[in-house]
């Protein structure tokens, strides 16, 4: 068995990333990034050993958080670093072929398709937009109608702040909706693709508050500006509700080219 697989970032145009830029790339496991081409064609590689990426070994390594941390942050690093020079398609964590014929084959087999998508994404890139709901702290206010927390019971007092606090949450998330209709709005003129993602929950989740929406937009460079500050100015006046705009990044979301990308037989599924 070779002691070399071929890990695979993505693809790109052959000629479109200057001399030397693929060179000075360290990827998955510090190993070195090289394109592999197929005429017009190319994806970027790494050799990474067999003995921790073939189908056994990655299935067990998928389980440890600190490896699996590790080459995804190797395998963007890769991507984010080809995508400040062109277009590219990014591969999903973990696509390995047992060597770079594999690879070439792959390119050959699927050129029409590969040449489409990056056509279709040429000029633009992703922005990720998060909607937050603010969690209300236990509502201390007093309630509608007579008397003082001080005048009432320990319970009738739980009670009103609770009912305070329901209501403020309610609010909250009306006003999150309303947000997210604006975003969508805004998406539907500005933006060439729309991609809902699963709310974060959780260790996933970033900064406070509950995330109720994850998405992504494909937004050409010339009106990235317009689209992010649109999207941000989106939650002013809306109480309760933060908006996280993020990017631009490589269009994973919308790279997706099926039945061409899986990997070799007896590689990692």
């Amino acid at each position: 068995m070779n002691d070399r697989v071929a890990y695979a970032y993505a693809v790109l145009g052959a000629s479109d990333v200057p001399a030397g830029a693929v060179e000075a790339l360290r990827g998955v496991a510090g190993a070195p990034v090289g394109l592999v081409t197929s005429g017009d064609l190319a994806a970027a590689v790494s050799p990474v050993p067999s003995a921790d990426f073939l189908e056994d070994a990655l299935r067990r390594h998928l389980e440890e958080l600190d490896w699996l941390e590790a080459v995804a942050r190797a395998h963007h690093t890769v991507i984010e670093a080809l995508c400040a020079h062109t277009t590219v398609l990014p591969l999903r964590l973990a696509t390995v072929y047992l060597d770079d014929a594999r690879v070439r084959a792959v390119l050959r087999d699927g050129a029409e398709m590969f040449r489409a998508g990056l056509d279709r994404l040429a000029g633009h890139l992703e922005w990720g937009v998060k909607i937050y709901v603010d969690t209300p702290a236990e509502a201390a206010a007093e309630a509608p109608g007579t008397g003082t927390a001080a005048d009432m019971s320990p319970g009738r007092a739980y009670l009103r702040a609770r009912r305070a606090q329901r209501h403020s949450r309610d609010e909250a998330h009306r006003a999150a909706a309303d947000a997210a209709s604006r975003v969508e709005e805004i998406g539907r003129e500005l933006a060439a693709g729309h991609a809902r993602h699963r709310v974060q929950q959780g260790q996933l989740a970033s900064g406070t508050g509950e995330n109720v929406l994850n998405d992504a937009f494909l937004v050409v460079r010339d009106r990235a500006e317009d689209f992010r500050a649109r999207v941000l100015a989106a939650g002013e006046g809306l109480p309760g509700v933060r908006i996280d705009v993020t990017g631009p990044w490589a269009p994973y979301s919308f790279a997706a080219v099926p039945g061409v990308v899986e990997p070799a037989a007896g590689t990692a599924p």
